[in-house]
């Protein structure tokens, strides 16, 4: 038996996979293993390739993904083709058997740049350009295994059982890949059948069928194959785990906040998190009602960011989520909650730009954006979470900020953790706390005029809209009234008022909280890095040390206000030749921020800019070439 196992499945987009990825990784998490699943997919609704990298582990809940992978389970022929290579030798390839004669040429919806690509590789290999050939050049060269299956053969099976035709029972392709996989790892059938009723619960007859057909297969290639991926008895220590992606958790997160409006427009890969608010919108516990959440789909992200504002006058506790293009356009609702000081929230989900970009592909290109964004100048909070407990918390804490200092708050995600699911510990409800500031509700002297922006203090007492006190807001300058007003004597009290507030908030906001330092304090070298960088990079230094390498992580949280101090610390005690800035941009935006708020300059970078994730054998691979190879910049590029 095995501590972990990892596993590619894929196939068109709209063929299922997804669906199937979900039930692994839900019978998985069922037995009481730690799961870690992520998406990648074309920006289309069918046809182009889609895939799914999923690793599975008895004695941890997985941080970061790798390469080779123990099974390579495929719908169609395009995905054997494009990730045949991503197999470990002796590893597991289901497939097909009815796809055996396609020949590469023959994928239309195969990109031409990826064609060539594979198409070197099979005449390196000495392979054909069948399916077949390959598979046979696999099976001699690399001991791979093949598991092939005839598709249509189980689907006519099945149609004979239900009564379906066989157009019908296409659609169930996926799940003998679910079958398949099942049966090399020996899965519980009971975790299976719960797994299916998750995500058929509503349907259950489309849901027995499922079973049938997983169960069968899975019964078969038991018996021609054994059970030679089959995990040790899990040892987690946990009796509950949960089971969400990025966007589910810090919707979770917003609505134990106290979220009562969310406003959004469409966007990849930030309107799951809406979607999710949206099957929540009415909160009871135990039959009694908490109230309800109001989530409005807008006419644009400019409607979304000012709707959002608007709510936040009104007392509640408001975000709206967006991407990089929708974030462009709430940059003047930005600048006027700056102005206005208005405890807005912004979950900020980056994917490849500029312009479009890579709608579905990651990228962590947006930091300096977020840090500068709108004209003018004036406090925001920017954090950044590393994980997806991290983005529970974060949520709550963005709220908690926003409303006690007055001051928009931007919470990054990047796609990666956005879209990937994974398993984690229930949150530590005595770490949640909810603080709201000077927000008051109710005044005594009703129809009177308001000192909205009183300049004795920094935080000045906010009364919401409604609250029976006339408040005055406005996109200029104003006076402590809300009055517009250019006086200069004005504008340099008003404009220092705004500004003092990041001086409060970095002498209030524990420097721990803003960044954090994984290491025992003997280490040589250190890694910078933000986000979901944290996972590959915690994982690569352990890989590293059991070849003797000793290296520390410095986990940048939150850029405003940066925690200069801290970081300053911890960089006097490193050789700055072996400090190493880790992200998924071009520039090394995190150490730009560390270069502009501390004064140090990261000499060593290993980036990535792919859109696809940093995955912990090549960060692991790059940080060897730094250190021995005597590389300032090590461009990372593995992934399909």
């Amino acid at each position: 038996m095995r501590e972990e196992a990892l596993v590619v499945v894929g196939g068109a987009q709209g063929s299922g996979i997804e669906t199937s990825a979900l039930i692994l990784a839900s019978a998985l998490a069922r037995q009481g293993y730690g799961v870690l699943s992520n998406r990648e997919y074309y920006s289309n609704i069918v046809g182009r390739h889609s895939y799914i990298h999923l690793k599975a582990s008895a004695t941890e809940i997985p941080r970061s993904l790798s390469y080779p992978v123990n099974v390579v389970a495929c719908i169609d022929a395009e995905s054997i083709f494009t990730h045949f290579d991503d197999l470990a030798d002796g590893g597991f390839l289901v497939y097909d058997t009815g796809v055996s004669r396609t020949r590469l040429i023959q994928i239309a919806s195969m990109e031409p740049e990826t064609r060539a690509s594979i198409s070197g590789k099979l005449k390196s290999l000495g392979a054909g350009d069948t399916v077949e050939s390959l598979v046979s050049t696999l099976e001699s060269m690399f001991k791979v295994k093949p598991v092939g299956l005839g598709f249509n053969s189980i689907l006519d099976v099945l149609a004979q059982k239900t009564g379906m035709s066989k157009s019908e029972v296409q659609r169930f392709r996926s799940s003998i890949i679910v079958g398949a996989i099942a049966g090399l790892m020996d899965l519980d059938q009971n975790a299976l059948n719960y797994a299916v009723d998750r995500r058929f619960g509503r349907r259950p007859k489309l849901a027995e069928i499922n079973k049938m057909l997983i169960l069968g297969v899975m019964d078969d290639v038991k018996e021609s194959y054994g059970a030679p991926l089959k995990l040790e008895n899990p040892k987690l220590g946990l009796e509950e785990l949960l089971l969400v992606s990025g966007n589910d958790i810090v919707a979770m997160g917003k609505i134990v906040g106290g979220l009562r409006y969310q406003a959004y427009y469409p966007i990849t890969p930030a309107t799951d998190e809406s979607t999710f608010h949206e099957t929540f919108e009415s909160l009871k516990v135990d039959g009694e009602s908490l109230g309800s959440i109001v989530v409005v789909q807008t006419e644009d992200e400019i409607a979304a960011v000012n709707s959002a504002i608007g709510a936040a006058l009104a007392g509640v506790r408001a975000s709206t989520s967006t991407s990089g293009p929708g974030f462009s356009l709430m940059v003047e609702g930005l600048g006027w909650a700056g102005m206005n000081e208005v405890p807005v929230v912004v979950t900020y989900y980056q994917r490849g730009g500029p312009s479009t970009g890579m709608p579905t592909r990651g990228s962590q290109s947006d930091l300096l954006f977020t840090m500068f964004a709108s004209h003018g100048e004036f406090p925001r909070v920017v954090v950044a979470s590393g994980d997806h407990l991290e983005a529970f918390y974060d949520s709550i804490w963005a709220f908690n900020v926003a409303e006690k200092y007055q001051v928009p708050v931007i919470h990054l995600i990047d796609k990666f953790l956005a879209n990937m699911t994974a398993t984690a510990p229930l949150p530590e409800w005595s770490r949640v706390k909810i603080e709201r500031g000077t927000t008051i509700i109710e005044v005594n002297s009703k129809g009177s005029s308001w000192k909205r922006f009183d300049k004795s203090d920094t935080i000045s007492p906010r009364p919401v809209l409604g609250s029976g006190v006339v408040t005055w807001y406005t996109g200029d300058e104003h006076n402590e009234w809300g009055h517009i007003t250019e006086d200069p004597r004005n504008r340099l009290e008003m404009y220092e008022k705004r500004w003092k507030k990041m001086e409060l908030m970095d002498s209030e906001i524990p420097e721990e909280e803003r960044a954090a330092l994984y290491g025992g304090g003997d280490e040589d070298f250190l890694l910078i890095g933000w986000g979901s960088v944290k996972g590959p990079a915690l994982d690569a230094l352990r890989r590293l040390e059991s070849k003797g390498y000793r290296g520390a992580f410095l986990q940048l949280r939150v850029f405003h206000p940066f925690p200069s101090k801290l970081v300053s610390k911890v960089l006097s005690s490193f050789d700055p030749e072996r400090v190493i800035d880790v992200e998924n941009n071009i520039m090394g935006q995190a150490a730009l921020s560390v270069a502009m708020n501390t004064g140090f300059k990261v000499r060593k970078y290993i980036l990535k800019w792919t859109g696809r994730p940093i995955y912990e054998m090549e960060l692991a691979s790059g940080i060897i070439d730094v250190l021995e190879g005597g590389k300032s910049r090590v461009v990372l590029s593995y992934g399909k």
